[in-house]
């Protein structure tokens, strides 16, 4: 009896990423790469329309927070499972995707077996963490004044937030878009376990980040 092709879509923001877990992917002919998108507005628009077995899923994108996506896909698309695949290994990211409904998480470093290994397990129904990820997880159970670890663009922006500078007035004084100002705001709440601003100002301040 012929098995089944898991028909993944990939949704990434870095087109060269795209091309790297197309060609990752594919060497699992059990497997087939059936979209791309560099944005959760067009995987929205593709899963009206076509069958999608795992969506491999960034956090970083430049329209929706991925968390919030997962979440989105976990309610509209339940028969979807969705693997999230980031740089972000932070633990409070990682619970708030599995929240939201991923099976699975790995890194960018993984390799192309591990991959296949991870699509195939939550295409199965089971879930998929990479070791390095179940390490990060258990030792933030044993560590709950972690403080969250900001990269130097989150630092300059959650200082500029604190200082109440608006979005658009932050995105001309560093040379960046307003979307990618709000993106890392999103990130930056995400992080640190907020749900606002001010709540996001107030943490940062008792942790002293800024």
């Amino acid at each position: 009896m012929k098995k089944e092709i898991i028909k993944v879509v990939v949704v990434d923001d870095h087109p060269l990423v795209i091309e790297g877990l197309k060609s990752s992917i594919g060497m699992d002919e059990t497997i087939e790469v059936t979209a791309c998108f560099e944005n959760a507005e067009d995987l929205f628009a593709h899963l009206k329309r076509k069958v999608a077995h795992v969506v491999v899923l960034d956090v970083n994108l430049p329209d929706i927070n991925g968390v919030e996506v997962c979440e989105k896909i976990n309610t509209k698309y339940p028969h979807v499972k969705v693997l999230g695949l980031s740089t972000y290994n932070d633990p409070s990211i990682i619970k708030q995707m599995v929240k939201n409904g991923a099976k699975g998480y790995l890194l960018k470093n993984v390799s192309s077996k591990e991959l296949g290994i991870a699509i195939h397990q939550i295409h199965d129904g089971l879930s998929y963490f990479s070791a390095e990820i179940q390490k990060i997880l258990a030792d933030s159970i044993f560590d709950n004044n972690r403080i969250p670890k900001l990269t130097r663009r989150e630092k300059e922006i959650l200082a500029l937030v604190a200082e109440g500078i608006t979005t658009p007035q932050i995105a001309e004084k560093l040379i960046i878009s307003p979307l990618t100002v709000e993106t890392h705001r999103r990130n930056l709440i995400q992080k640190m376990g907020v749900t606002n601003a001010a709540q996001l100002v107030k943490m940062a301040i008792e942790q002293k980040l800024i």
